[in-house]
Formats: C-alpha cells, structure tokens, sequence
C-alpha cells in the first residue's frame, strides 16, 4: 500500500468527505497507509474506513486499465535525468522508469530504476513500462544498460531477461566485473551484427566512474518529490478533519492518524540526512504543524474505531506467561503506558526543555526531538530487564527474515571477536501484533546505538574534554566497523541487505551517561558489541 515517503504514489486531488471537493484516489491511498494493516480489506465499523474504502480496490482496477505510458520531453526531464511515466486518465501517476542518457563511447540510456506504486503493482505495469523502454530503445538504435540489482530469489528477478536484456558478461566476459555487478544490456536489432565487447567494457568503466554524481542527482529529485507527497498527505489529512480542526476538537483517531504522519516524516528526515550527495537544498522545514495540530499528545496505536484482535505472533511461552495480565488482555495500551527508555539523546533533550520524565509528549515534541522516544519501552520481569520495541504491523515480515538470520549467525559468532570485542546478538524473543503495530520483546543490554554514542561522545559537555584524550569515539566507529565486516562474513549473498539493516550496540552506562570500555595491558577497547 502506498505510504508518505514511499515516492510512491503521484500528484494531489483535495476535497473533504462532506462534498466539498473531494480526496483523490493516490491521498486516499496514502491516509490508508498511515492505518492498521488489518483494515485493508475493508472491514470495520470506523468512518474513515467506510469513507477510503468505498469501492477502493474496483476504482484501482479502473485506473490501472485505462492508464497510458508517457514519454517526458527532453526539456522537462532534471539533472539529466529523462523519464517514461505510467499516469491514469486523471493524471495521477502510478510508476516512472528513470533512465540517464550516455553519449560517449556508445549512444546509450542507462535505467537507473523503475517502480510502480504499491497498489498498482501485480497488475502487469511494470511489464508494460519495459515493452515501452524496449521499443524506445529499437527507436533510437540506442544500448540499454542496467544493474540489476532485484535479489535471485524475488519472483521478478527474471523480468529483464523476459524482455531481451542479457547479462554483460555473456559480451565482454566477466573478469573485469566486480562481485557485485550485474549489470544487464539491451542490444537494439541494428547493432545485433556489431561486435559490442570493446564500447561495452568502455560503457562499465564510465558508468562506474560516474555512478557517484548519477546516485546524487537521484538522490536530488527522489527528495523533493517525497517532500511534495508528505505535503499532499499532510493537506489531504487537514481536510478530512478540517471540521474537527475548525470546531477545536480532537478524536483518539485524529491523534493516531496525525501521529503516523510525524513519525513517517521524522524517520525520512533522518534518512535522507545519509544519502550520498544530500546537502539539504530541499529542507524538510517545508513541512511544518499546524499550533493546534503540534499540541497533540501522541497516539502510537489504532483507536477502538479500528477493529482488532490483539495476536501472539512467536515466542518462547514461558516469557508469554510471566507477562503481566494488562499485557496479555489489551496489549498496545498497557505497553504503551510503560515508561519510555531513557536513550541518552532522550535525557538530554528533557533536561534542556524542563520537562520531566514522566510528561506526555506531544507531536510537536516529536518534531523537535527529530526521532520517537516512545517507540521503546522498557518492563521488568521476575526481576529482569527487558526492553518492548513498537514497528509497525507491515514490518513484521521482514522482522522474521532478521529473527532468522540473526539465529542463523548466532552459532557461527559464538566467541569471535571484532577489535578485541566479542561479537553478541540480541534477537527477538517474543512478538504481540494489536493495534496496526507489533511489539516486539527483547533482553534490555546496558548499551546504545554505536552511532549514538559517538554523537553523545563529540557532543555532551561532560564527554567532551574525556574524548579529546582517549577517542573513545574512534575505536568505538572502528569496533562497530570491524564487528560489522565479521558479521557479514556469516550472512550468504542473499541476505546481506537484510544483515546491512541491522543495528549495532556499544557497551553504555545509561545511568552515568558514559560509555562501559576495558583498560588493561592491551589498551582502551570495548568488551562486547551487540548486533539486533
């Protein structure tokens, strides 16, 4: 399903529920996206429900059949880039294929990606967008290159090969390939008698040599066009409430909702701050709350409005039964009434503000902190520590490929160490899905994010002078680096992009607010590191 920040899904369309105007059908995808999973099929009693529902799945159907592939004019193309668009008949835009025109050594359009919104995808536009590209190229007697970068075991790894792309190596031979390459051409039918090695091998070389300023530009465009659909999404929810906004009322589904939206917006603001070539031309600051929408305490979990079956998704039964009674009968809210973890960025930003521990925050707090404290929560069971992680319900599929993985390595780490530090892992120990989220149980480690750390280590007054002489932070950055490349030694080709997403902790005292290292004869290093 479509979801702000996803670049996903296309232009706005603002209306209200009450007839004036009216909600597109890309906004009512993106508010669907901020809501439970469970509610996909329609069901439930909650007006929203009704409202984005109503015939959804038809009209999708409907806007995919009469929907036509667009060739964008040179002149309207950014950074270069030039682009073939799948739009409905009402202009809305359903998927792009990006390509980047080459003209040295060969007349040649490199595809830098294409994707089709998620709820128009199995519907045969992807397919449809190929055959377009294939018969542009033919057009232009021009090379098609791309790296196929879809892993082997997806059930569209083989789309390009079913569309006459071949892999280079079967050209110009691999030894000139890195491991990671799987670059793919597409030779137009009057180059097919032409011996393509020699242009083909100067192709790679200039690709790679330009793959950082190509990774940039998208990056670029790819930023402002999420930032135009957060602001679409962010309109199309001020409208389907404009009546409760006016009148000064707030429901538990207005906070929920709202709540999604800023917490989807603060993780891409901290996202895009790791792109390659990101220097912020494009603020986030573009998207700011209304006053009266920023007082809004936060709501983590879909109001009763919502239906929904509080579910024990795995776990060891024994940890289910030491569970408090409040847990088991209604889960999201009683672990949403713990106390939030008390993350040294967390402290800090209270101690600056005033605030105590123990006061509700607000969406506009949210803002500010830049991330969610109350995504963590801490319990104590039969006198031990554990920590309960909030993801949301559509997350829990990839959380079972990191449960699996992480159990895969564990035996193959046992007692190797990264820098001196042994090498741990934390993996999920029970899993409750309510609510449209997944709370997910783990042991409390008395430790952070390594990068965390690092920040709490150039930034805190009190660590400051103690890091300028022992740069903790340093062996702290190599550790977790060294700990990481150990890890992925373990993982086959298959998952490394699942084990690339998981996060690694350093030894922290939460209590003093200083990092846990081990001095003796062989120097300053960490005792153990955590991968999670």
């Amino acid at each position: 399903m479509a979801e702000p920040g996803s670049g996903r899904y296309g232009p706005a369309r603002h209306g209200n529920r009450n007839g004036m105007g009216r909600i597109g059908l890309n906004e009512r995808l993106g508010l669907i996206g901020l809501i439970e999973e469970g509610v996909r099929l329609g069901t439930g009693a909650s007006p929203i429900v009704a409202d984005l529902f109503s015939n959804l799945w038809d009209l999708v159907d409907r806007t995919v059949s009469g929907s036509r592939v667009d060739r964008l004019k040179p002149e309207d193309s950014e950074k270069g880039f030039r682009m073939l668009e799948i739009n409905s008949a009402e202009g809305e835009n359903l998927g792009r294929l990006n390509m980047l025109y080459l003209k040295k050594p060969i007349p040649c359009y490199y595809l830098v990606y294409v994707e089709v919104a998620a709820p128009y995808r199995k519907k045969g536009l992807g397919n449809r967008i190929l055959v377009h590209f294939r018969d542009f190229l033919v057009e232009k007697s021009a090379v098609g290159i791309l790296d196929n970068i879809i892993p082997e075991d997806d059930p569209t790894f083989s789309i390009y090969l079913k569309h006459a792309w071949e892999p280079i190596e079967s050209i110009i031979g691999d030894t000139v390939l890195d491991e990671e390459d799987r670059y793919m051409v597409f030779i137009p039918p009057r180059l097919k008698n032409r011996n393509m090695r020699e242009p083909l091998l100067k192709l790679v070389y200039h690709l790679k040599r330009k793959r950082p300023a190509i990774d940039m530009r998208d990056n670029e465009i790819m930023v402002r066009r999420t930032l135009a659909e957060f602001k679409d999404v962010y309109a199309a929810l001020c409208l389907y409430f404009r009546e409760n906004l006016e009148e000064g009322s707030e429901t538990s589904l207005m906070r929920f909702m709202f709540t999604r939206f800023v917490t989807k917006f603060i993780a891409f603001r901290r996202r895009i701050s790791e792109l390659i070539g990101y220097t912020g031309g494009e603020s986030t600051e573009q998207i700011t709350l209304d006053p009266r929408i920023a007082r809004f305490p936060v709501k983590s979990y879909a109001p009763r409005e919502i239906p929904s079956k509080p579910t024990l998704v795995f776990g060891d039964p024994t940890l289910w039964e030491k569970l408090p009674e409040s847990i088991k009968e209604q889960p999201a809210g009683s672990i949403e009434a713990l106390p939030n973890y008390r993350r040294p960025s967390f402290v800090t930003w209270l101690a600056s503000c005033g605030r105590t521990y123990d006061t509700d925050l607000t969406l506009g707090d949210l803002m500010d902190l830049g991330f969610d404290p109350t995504r963590l929560k801490e319990v104590e069971l039969e006198g031990r520590p554990y920590i309960f992680e909030r993801i949301q319900a559509r997350q829990l599929e990839y959380l079972y490929r990191l449960k699996d993985l992480l159990e895969g390595i564990q035996s193959t780490l046992a007692g190797r160490k990264a820098a001196n530090a042994f090498i741990k892992i934390n993996p999920p120990l029970l899993v409750i899905r309510d609510r449209g989220n997944a709370y997910v149980l783990r042991r409390k480690i008395e430790g952070i994010h390594w990068e965390e750390a690092v920040e709490q280590l150039q930034a805190a007054p009190k660590l400051k002078e103690m890091n300028r002489s022992s740069r903790v932070d340093r062996i702290i950055a190599s550790t977790a680096g060294a700990a990481r490349r150990a890890m992925m030694e373990c993982v086959g080709r298959d998952e490394e992009k699942a084990a690339g997403s998981l996060a690694c902790f350093v030894p922290w005292d939460l209590d003093r607010n200083e990092p846990r290292v081990v001095v003796d004869a062989a120097g300053l290093y960490l005792e153990c590191v955590w991968f999670a």
